[in-house]
């Protein structure tokens, strides 16, 4: 794989099957079209981003001008959680509607090195052609579909494509078309960390032939969902039918220090006190986690300022195609990152900085502004769209999440009292965590080789959750342990009633 310069890459866009363009900042002014029959839909989720990290949020101090405003103009799920906080998980419930036992997807796609021993769970860990996936309804239904960015849901294979040793895995995939579950339009990988110097692959490409990049990976791909948008001469998708298009930025994601210098300047100096401001953060740590959290927190924020000013770009293409009306936007993430706080990086927790997501959904004159507390559970994000859609009879039988788009579009009816939290192991479920986060509590049953432990915070009182109560609330503790039965039960999750 070589670096190719701007101009090879837009001849070998133009030659793509998929029929790429060359990529522009410019936007050109499309004649207004009457609305569509059904909605345009744009789905961008950044990778490793909570919830706090919104400046409307006046919680982290990060600077996101563009969220605000999509904030402002859209509903804002103050209660939106990542049930299972790593990446393949999530994705496979986004594009199922499912839970994790029901895919197989319960923990990340990779595959270990040669010498390793791989689990069944880790062999058997990818998104099945089988399912009927979101794409593959919007496609059926006369979409326009397309991705962009990170895929994470094929098994790496030999010859890998990566085989860089990251933790003892092996990360990148090359996703072959008949993986892609009916998107028409591809311009993807699997997972890498390469931010400033991406590779993905298009149409038809085979493996040994990724298109590798020189540019900031969502810099990169907003570019790409401008011209997808623009659609000039029809190069991208069929003009005549709505499109649905799904851009994934791998950042704010690690490594934090592949970013751009112009979003570090923002936070180069601000004192680290202001930046880890949480209260369960403990900046007098000189290693471990919270010491690591000192050094990438600059990094890190700069990475949502630069996904939050792409992500303005692509809105402000929909208004000057005269497309804003007509399409739903929706914004969110896989899962948050803990930066610091209880001593933790990263996610797979069930602390509210590692499951609390940001989930803003605009549909301007028929989702009224507003925050919302929702408990939408990711497996409900595919009956709920389609519903939005006007397709709530297309949804596959097998779904297991809920349609809620009557309450998002302020309907009366049923709303969900609490939403689960999974956690799996990569050998088994004897161990794990399961548990729920209500509107108020978060309530986690953890079992390991030292026995069964039972947390309770009451995230009222104690928003930083520094304090387990669930000794002083034995009745609260059987409610919610029923509750969490029913979602075992539901998921089909072999915990349920152990």
């Amino acid at each position: 794989m070589r670096p190719v310069s701007r101009r090879e890459f837009v001849k070998i866009a133009l030659a793509a099957p998929a029929g790429l363009s060359a990529l522009g900042r410019e936007v050109a002014v499309a004649e207004e079209r009457p609305p569509r029959k059904r909605p345009n839909l744009l789905f961008v989720f950044p990778d490793q981003m909570r919830r706090h990290a919104m400046g409307f949020m006046n919680q982290d101090p990060a600077s996101t001008p563009a969220l605000d405003r999509l904030a402002s103009e859209g509903r804002v799920l103050d209660h939106a959680i990542s049930n299972t906080p790593i990446c393949s998980p999530f994705r496979a419930m986004l594009m199922t509607g499912k839970w994790p036992h029901s895919t197989g997807v319960v923990i990340n796609c990779y595959a270990r090195p040669d010498g390793w021993e791989e689990t069944e769970r880790e062999k058997n860990c990818y998104l099945q052609r089988s399912e009927r996936c979101l794409s593959d309804v919007l496609h059926d239904a006369g979409y326009a579909t397309g991705h962009i960015g990170k895929w994470h849901l094929t098994k790496p294979k030999k010859p890998y494509v990566d085989p860089t040793d990251y933790g003892g895995y092996i990360w990148d995939s090359y996703p072959p078309p008949e993986d892609r579950h009916s998107f028409d339009f591809w311009y993807g990988y699997g997972c890498h960390g390469n931010h400033l110097h991406p590779h993905y692959w298009t149409g038809d490409a085979p493996k040994d032939q990724p298109i590798q990049v020189d540019q900031w990976a969502p810099e990169h791909e907003a570019d790409l969902a401008i011209e997808y948008i623009r659609n000039i001469a029809g190069k991208y998708r069929d003009a005549d039918k709505p499109f649905a298009l799904f851009v994934s930025h791998h950042p704010p994601h690690n490594p934090y220090n592949a970013v751009p210098d112009k979003y570090l300047d923002e936070y180069r100096d601000r004192p680290l006190e202001e930046l880890l401001s949480r209260g369960n953060v403990d900046l007098s740590l000189d290693e471990g986690p919270a010491a690591h959290a000192k050094r990438a927190v600059r990094g890190h924020f700069a990475m949502v300022t630069g996904v939050d000013e792409q992500l303005g770009r692509i809105l402000r293409c929909l208004e000057e195609q005269g497309l804003r009306e007509n399409t739903i936007v929706v914004f969110t993430a896989d899962h948050g990152e803990m930066m610091g706080s209880h001593n933790r990086m990263a996610k797979s927790v069930w602390y509210e900085e590692s499951i609390g997501i940001p989930f803003i959904i605009r549909w301007p004159g028929r989702i009224a502004p507003g925050r919302d507390d929702l408990l939408l559970s990711v497996p409900d994000y595919m009956p709920t769209l389609l519903g939005l859609m006007g397709l709530a009879g297309a949804v596959p039988s097998g779904v297991e999440g809920t349609d809620y788009s009557a309450a998002l579009l302020g309907k009366s009816g049923a709303r969900p009292t609490s939403a689960p939290y999974l956690s799996m192991r990569h050998d088994g479920d004897e161990y794990g965590a399961r548990g729920l986060r209500t509107h108020r509590q978060t309530f986690v049953v953890r079992r390991a080789k030292q026995g069964e432990e039972t947390i309770l915070y009451d995230n009222e009182k104690d928003p930083y959750q520094l304090e387990n109560v669930a000794d002083r609330n034995a009745p609260l503790v059987s409610e919610l342990r029923r509750e969490l039965n029913g979602w075992l039960r539901r998921g089909g999750d072999p915990w349920a009633g152990m």
